[in-house]
């Protein structure tokens, strides 16, 4: 109860100590801002060229060993299983 009791009493001094200062500043009349002008910036173009691109084609030649024939006896041997 004792926390809460002190942090309430700490925001209601903040908010007056925040009221006051305003009041004497519009009363006192403080520094006023002064309104500076926005002067647009000049617009910079930079041109890239583009650059060449090059399609590059690939071509990969692969040679397919033709298998060997297989004798008449060799086709006996894998027909019987030992």
């Amino acid at each position: 109860m004792k926390e809460i009791k002190n942090a309430v009493i700490g925001v209601v001094v903040l908010a007056i100590t925040t009221l006051g200062g305003l009041l004497i500043n519009k009363y006192i009349g403080g520094e006023e801002e002064e309104v500076k002008e926005v002067t647009p910036q000049p617009t910079i173009n930079i041109n890239i060229p583009q650059q060449e691109t090059k399609k590059d084609t690939v071509v990969k030649i692969i040679k397919v060993k033709p298998q060997p024939k297989v004798s008449e006896t060799e086709k006996r041997k894998k027909k019987i299983d030992w």
